[in-house]
């Protein structure tokens, strides 16, 4: 009976994974979405109304860095800080804990 309750638990949280996935993926879209919708919309009024200065640019850098970051992020890409690097983390932090609430 337990080992069932263990493997639907395991189930369960691997569906959690997964959902949280799909939410980072489609909050990245809806990004996505809006970074082009908008900077279309700056460069049309850059180009209307000073032309002379393309300022739009601008904008479009700043959100584009973020936008890739957030891309990195919902489709699991972390060349530098990646999943090995955080489980060492993890495990560095809590042998930390251990041996601190064993020296007491």
């Amino acid at each position: 009976m337990e080992v069932i309750m263990e493997e639907k638990y395991q189930e369960y949280e691997r569906y959690q994974r997964a959902k949280k996935q799909v939410d980072e993926i489609k909050g990245f879209y809806g990004n996505l979405i809006s970074y082009v919708v908008v900077n279309l919309f700056l460069l049309f009024i850059n180009l209307k109304y000073s032309p002379e200065y393309l300022w739009f640019f601008w904008p479009m850098l700043g959100w584009g860095i973020g936008l890739l970051f957030h891309g990195m992020k919902a489709f699991n890409y972390t060349p530098f800080l990646g999943k090995d690097w955080e489980a060492r983390k993890l495990k560095e932090f809590m042998d930390q804990e251990k041996q601190r609430n064993h020296g007491k």
